[in-house]
């Protein structure tokens, strides 16, 4: 049934896009900024609709210090989209998303490797595939040049936490405010035929996976191992930092001036504690061992990046040490003593916007109601979030150029939820966001254990979601 709400939704009046189409048989026109993910999703959304887009997209004629191709919906950080499953908050967003039609999800279904119960995906065949879709849509233009001030008339504004100075700039004289931001890094990939598979071994943790020996690649440390790796990395030179960029060196903090504590440094993570990293990224927890392997103190975790299987990110390994220094230390964990790194970790700035000053929940601007924001830009957080924050500027752009007022999802389904969070936060202490079950309305309270609690909330959420549907179709 939500498959056929969401066609009515989302598909012109003829019920399909005849591929025929020619660009001027579109109606209205819609202006998107930026070409990752909830830019591309906001531009399918509308196009299936019969709305055109212009697309701009600066890369690769500007690139950024993160970004590798000119490829739409490039993914920096990791290759997972998050959890699946439907009793993790990642998992509700997701099938949310799915239920919406959207483009991106679609797109990462289609390119998924084995990733245990997270969506991870060869990142250069995701991108490549929305690229193809994007382009080849008869209602998007897709121009490859950088906007340097807002165009006029209906604009999603999704240039990401990359956005260029210039940009920037501009947006923060139209808002009046200042733009906030945090520092986001990058975690090395490694060659899979250089991983020592005599001292590694596959397992997913509590047996949650695609295939059927394991999904992620284990290197097991005993205790003295491990105390010998942490002892390196937290003394182990890192690339140097900007005066404004030092804050981080001490933990980070959120809000102006300071920085997002979601995606911290290994090598600062270290110097928490001695076992920081042993109970967090490291956990040896929820895995069947190999039969040689006895009771590791910590396990570092290698999970596929691409469909050939022939590259592996470190899990949870995001760095800022020199490159030398990556592969010395790294080179420290067991069976990666020959590895070879295809990618070394790095750090980069990304900056976002105090969205509950300036955005109301339909994510339009408050001073400019044809301006609609979306993306990490607003502080949507998780590659789930950008493409759920682009799905909803979606709608609420094709509503506005159809003369029809926009909708506010409700706070009991995860994309209303966190929607209402980005909107409503207090602005002192604003930071990004991910989907949580905190982030839920929960009527749901008394002596129900944590998982009922949870169960009760899928189940108001799916009927909040059918009743969205409802509302988007029939409204006015």
């Amino acid at each position: 049934m939500l498959q056929v709400l969401c066609q009515a939704i989302f598909m012109p009046a003829n019920g399909k896009i005849d591929n025929a189409m020619q660009k001027n048989d579109c109606a209205n026109h819609v202006t998107v900024i930026g070409a990752g993910l909830a830019g591309s999703e906001a531009a399918w959304q509308l196009a299936r609709q019969g709305i055109y887009v212009n697309l701009y997209e600066m890369r690769p004629a500007t690139q950024t210090g993160a970004h590798k191709t000119g490829q739409l919906a490039e993914l920096i950080c990791s290759n997972s989209l998050g959890s699946t499953l439907i009793d993790r908050a990642n998992g509700l967003l997701f099938d949310e998303l799915v239920s919406l039609g959207s483009l991106l999800v679609e797109c990462a279904i289609a390119t998924r490797v084995p990733g245990g119960s997270a969506l991870a995906v060869d990142r250069q065949a995701f991108s490549a595939l929305v690229t193809e879709k994007i382009i080849t849509h008869p209602c998007i233009s897709l121009t490859r040049e950088e906007v340097t001030d807002l165009p006029t008339g209906v604009v999603i504004f999704a240039s990401g936490p990359l956005t260029s100075t210039t940009l920037a700039n501009r947006l923060s004289e139209f808002t009046g405010t200042e733009h906030l931001y945090f520092y986001d890094e990058l975690a090395p990939i490694i060659s899979v035929d250089s991983i020592d598979m005599d001292i590694a071994f596959r397992a997913s943790r509590y047996g949650r996976g695609i295939l059927p020996e394991g999904d992620y690649i284990n290197c097991p440390f005993t205790k003295e191992q491990y105390q010998a790796f942490v002892s390196e990395l937290v003394k182990a030179q890192r690339i140097p930092l900007r005066d404004d960029e030092k804050i981080i060196e001490t933990g980070v903090k959120s809000g102006s001036k300071f920085f997002f504590e979601r995606c911290v440094p290994v090598e600062v993570m270290a110097g928490y504690s001695e076992d920081a990293l042993a109970y967090g990224p490291m956990k040896p927890f929820g895995l069947k061992l190999s039969s040689t392997i006895q009771n590791p103190y910590a396990i570092l975790q290698l999970r596929q990046d691409d469909l050939a299987g022939a590259l592996y990110n470190m899990v949870g390994f995001q760095t800022n040490l020199t490159f030398a220094e990556q592969e010395r230390i790294f080179r420290m964990v067991p069976g990666l003593q020959h590895a070879h790194f295809v990618r070394h970790g790095q750090m980069h700035r990304n900056t976002y916007l105090n969205a509950p000053v300036l955005l109301e929940p339909t994510l339009q601007f408050r001073r400019n109601p044809n301006l609609i924001g979306a993306g990490q830009i607003i502080g949507a957080e998780g590659y789930l979030g950008n493409i759920a924050t682009g799905l909803y500027a979606g709608i609420t752009a094709a509503r506005l150029v159809m003369g029809v007022t926009p909708v506010i999802a409700p706070r009991t389904m995860m994309l209303g939820a966190l929607v209402h969070y980005l909107t409503h936060a207090d602005p002192k202490h604003f930071q990004p966001m991910k989907a949580n079950f905190g982030l839920l309305y929960n009527e749901f309270t008394g002596k129900q254990s944590r998982q009922e609690r949870i169960q009760a909330v899928i189940g108001k959420s799916q009927i909040s979601r059918a009743e969205f549907l409802k509302r988007v179709i029939l409204a006015e």
